[in-house]
């Protein structure tokens, strides 16, 4: 982890550490310009019948996971994590999936029909 030079140093000694500030400043705002264009294909797609309303809504969450694993990979740092969070995130995904199994079972309830 990179520490902020001390301001009573020498500028000019520190200067590999501004241009390493530069780089991820430069990825900040290419993923924050994506995450702007994929917005706005959000609104546009919402206008757009594929068919169903069922693949509508699968189409918008896909959309939304490619932008919420943008976030997560950049903005929080995710992308340089040891492997004990990738199986945090894996099993909160697993969650994510047997909520919305759970959702579709009271919705549709298979046991009554």
């Amino acid at each position: 982890m990179n520490n902020p030079p001390d301001i009573s140093q020498d500028p000019a000694e520190h200067e590999e550490y501004a241009h390493g500030i530069q780089k991820h400043v430069k990825g900040y705002l290419m993923v924050g310009a994506a995450l702007i264009v994929c917005t706005a294909l959000t609104v546009g797609l919402s206008y757009v019948n594929f068919g169903s309303p069922k693949a509508n809504i699968i189409v918008a969450l896909l959309l939304a996971a490619f932008k919420v694993s943008l976030v997560g990979a950049v903005f929080m740092h995710l992308a340089a994590e040891k492997k004990l969070i990738y199986r945090v995130l894996i099993f909160t995904g697993f969650f994510v999936l047997a909520l919305f199994w759970l959702t579709y079972l009271a919705w549709y309830n298979p046991i009554v029909r």
